[in-house]
């Protein structure tokens, strides 16, 4: 009974939180101190970002969803999944969310969002990705690290 208790990789709290939470605070330091970024491009640059991450998280849902396995991290992995935008990263979910972060950023025109994204990436790698990717290998073996080989982590 414990083992299906601990069936997930354990990350720190839910991804899209981490991007919420993060985005917000770059949101609220823009309020107290304006920083902008990009005064005519970034609505247009945002808008392509915003839409590009969109296509990337549908299709990886789907993929997810064609496999029949669990998108939550919070949830035991099922099976691999190596199809759709996985054929090109391991990470498209977490792409696309860095995407729609930065797309976000560009949109609103503001610079703080964009000083945080590398502490933001860092806490996702440390806190989600290898603790997913250590997952992986236990529950998928040989499989993953094949597949860990042949496909990048972010592009």
């Amino acid at each position: 009974m414990q083992d299906k208790i601990n069936d997930n990789p354990g990350v720190i709290a839910p991804p899209p939180l981490i991007f919420a939470g993060t985005l917000t605070s770059g949101l609220l330091l823009h309020v107290v101190f304006p920083l902008s970024v990009l005064p005519r491009a970034g609505l247009v640059l945002g808008g392509v970002l915003i839409v590009l991450a969109g296509i990337i998280a549908v299709t990886a849902f789907r993929a997810f969803q064609h496999i029949g396995t669990n998108v939550a991290p919070s949830k035991p992995a099922i099976a691999l999944v190596t199809e759709g935008p996985f054929r090109f990263s391991r990470n498209p979910l977490y792409l696309s969310l860095t995407l729609l972060y930065v797309g976000i950023a560009f949109c609103i025109n503001t610079l703080w969002p964009l000083l945080l994204l590398l502490p933001l990436l860092i806490v996702i790698q440390r806190g989600v990705i290898d603790r997913e990717e250590h997952y992986l290998e236990l529950k998928f073996g040989e499989d993953y690290r094949h597949y860990k080989a042949l496909v990048r982590r972010w592009l």
